[in-house]
């Protein structure tokens, strides 16, 4: 079995949670109420430009010069998505650039896990530890754009860029680099794998919540 196919496994019950959470359902439907997407779009923005930079610095770090081009690529389209986010979603959901943008609770949180452990883990962990956001995106995308209840989604332009091909050919590169690195890793640090895995799942999780009850510091 994969590392992958392991990691997965390890975060079912998470992602069961997400499908069933009250923000998930209502962007399905196209019902959730607009101040609550604003909430998340202001703090994804932020998250993206952070997660960026450390798929960057994890390129820097490894050793293999495929995998560190790859990465580099990867912080390069978040950022895309980043500009994207304000060039076109911040003014198609009523958004301006002067809004706050400060990092609230859950999103602080997740960025700052994500940089420790870019910094401080072994190389194997901070990759893994970035896996989720790629892997949970996806396949929330896909679910969401199979389910979709209203022809006229308000949210239908956010969720294709979820459950693209592109998005889904990067999610699959990533995964393989996941792999390889845990197929030379020790069982140890195999574990350490999942275990940063996991908990970068739950913070998917907790930041969706964040969002639908607009928490704040």
């Amino acid at each position: 079995m994969k590392w992958t196919d392991k990691a997965w496994l390890s975060i079912e019950p998470i992602f069961d949670d997400i499908l069933k959470m009250a923000f998930i359902q209502e962007l399905q439907e196209g019902t959730l109420p607009l101040a609550k997407f604003q909430f998340y779009m202001l703090q994804d923005a932020k998250y993206l430009e952070h997660f960026a930079r450390v798929l960057a610095y994890l390129g820097s770090k490894l050793p293999d010069n495929e995998q560190a081009l790859a990465f580099f690529e990867f912080g390069k389209n978040a950022l895309i998505v980043e500009r994207a986010l304000h060039g076109t979603y911040f003014k198609q959901f009523g958004l301006s650039d002067g809004e706050s943008t400060a990092l609230e609770p859950v999103c602080h949180h997740y960025v700052h896990f994500l940089k420790s452990t870019a910094a401080f883990d072994p190389i194997e962990v901070g990759v893994a530890a970035v896996l989720p956001c790629f892997w949970i995106y996806k396949e929330v995308g896909d679910f969401i754009y199979r389910r979709q209840t209203k022809s006229d989604n308000p949210y239908a332009s956010w969720i294709e860029t979820y459950s693209s091909e592109e998005f889904a050919q990067s999610l699959e590169a990533a995964k393989g680099y996941a792999d390889t690195l845990a197929s030379q890793a020790s069982p140890a640090i195999q574990q350490h794998m999942i275990d940063a895995f996991v908990r970068a799942s739950q913070l998917e999780y907790l930041f969706w919540e964040a969002a639908y009850t607009q928490k704040v510091w």
